[in-house]
């Protein structure tokens, strides 16, 4: 049983793992499209910084990306469409989980 046990918490820490790092990606996303929000509102420095943790904050409201959708989009406006936020995030994703495993 030894054996099984040992594939058992083998399986149970890469889990625990695999879903660290999610978490750690869905929150650099957040900040890095906070960042990119805050710049097409005009905002720099402190109050893009403080923007961005509003975005990362909302990832919080519920399960998945929707309130994170719905908090940009709803600040953005016109100033970018529905289809341009939600490739931005898929972008962003993308150099989220770049960044997180350079740093691993």
């Amino acid at each position: 049983m030894t054996s099984f046990d040992d594939r058992e918490n083998a399986f149970e820490n890469k889990f625990a793992h695999d879903e660290e790092m999610k978490f750690k990606a869905e929150a650099r996303r957040n900040k890095l499209l906070g960042l990119w929000a805050a710049d097409l509102l005009g905002k720099t420095g402190d109050d893009a910084t403080a923007y961005a943790r509003e975005v990362i904050a909302s990832d919080f409201e519920e399960a998945g990306d929707e309130d994170v959708y719905r908090k940009v989009s709803g600040d953005l406006g016109d100033k970018a469409s529905e289809q341009t936020i939600r490739t931005k995030m898929k972008e962003l994703m993308v150099t989220a989980k770049e960044q997180i495993m350079k740093e691993v």
